[in-house]
């Protein structure tokens, strides 16, 4: 049997992991290991300092989950070092609370943990889905229908477990704002580029300190074709492949004609 790792970055109690590992127990046998409250964009964030807390919690539906005070990253590290009786096949990351679209997957912890699968060697899915309503509390997960994202990325399981599925890649999924029967289809997608508007904002002055806000103003993105953006805005779940090497092969050799090594002459000639 598949064994299934379901964790988040929205903490134990979202209902978006709810509904992703209720969706996934069909396809295999789910655990849940996750944060014990909300971390949020804190992207590959990993916890060096201090000793780890693990406690046993029951989630909504009265099945067992591990919850831990460390981050994503920490979560997947947990499993893969052998904190469950058996070792995950494959991570699924989510259902996120909001997109984590085009730039936002560099701050996101639902794509952090996802990475961090497949750095460890496993296949990985990282699901997120847009509101129903923008206007409504995005935390308390009413005004959102996972449906349609927690099916779809179950569904991808037995896919990325496949052998011809290519090895390092992790699927960042994210599903419309719509219910199952108005989602348009799916789509492969490349990262849109976001636009952030945020300003800096003096709140208080007290004595020598000073608080400020520097995060705020609604973020939009570029409107091109092909993008995991314009997937959404057109009804689709969006799905990009997406790998951790980060090294522009094409311009090295740009980088070895200018004779990098020349550099190092100043500096051994004042040793």
């Amino acid at each position: 049997m598949t064994n299934i790792l379901v964790t988040n970055d929205d903490g134990v109690g979202s209902p978006g992991l709810l509904a992703l590992k209720q969706a996934l127990e069909p396809f295999g046998r789910v655990s849940v290991i996750a944060p014990d409250s909300n971390r949020s964009a804190i992207g590959r964030g990993i916890t060096i300092h201090n000793p780890l807390h693990v406690e046993e919690v029951t989630l909504a539906d009265g099945s067992p989950a591990l919850a831990t005070d460390g981050t994503p990253v920490d979560c997947v590290r947990f499993a893969v070092l052998g904190l469950l009786d058996e070792r995950p096949d494959v991570i699924v990351s989510g259902v996120n609370l909001g997109l984590n679209l085009g730039d936002d997957v560099t701050y996101s912890g639902t794509v952090a943990a996802a990475l961090e699968g497949v750095l460890l060697g496993w296949p990985a899915i990282a699901v997120s889905a847009h509101a129903t309503d923008a206007r409504a509390d995005q935390w308390d997960g009413s005004s959102y229908d996972f449906r349609a994202g927690a099916s779809f990325a179950a569904r991808l399981v037995p896919r990325v477990l496949e052998d011809d599925f290519p090895r390092g890649v992790i699927l960042n999924v994210n599903a419309p704002g719509l219910p199952p029967e108005e989602v348009r289809g799916a789509l492969v997608t490349r990262l849109g580029r976001r636009i952030y508007n945020d300003e800096l904002t003096l709140e208080a002055t007290e004595g020598a300190r000073r608080r400020f806000t520097i995060y705020g103003g609604g973020a939009s993105y570029r409107r091109e074709e092909g993008t995991d953006f314009a997937a959404i805005e057109s009804g689709h779940i969006s799905v990009t492949p997406m790998h951790f090497d980060l090294t522009d092969m094409a311009n090295m050799d740009v980088l070895e004609r200018m004779s990098l090594a020349d550099l190092l002459d100043p500096v051994l000639d004042d040793a």
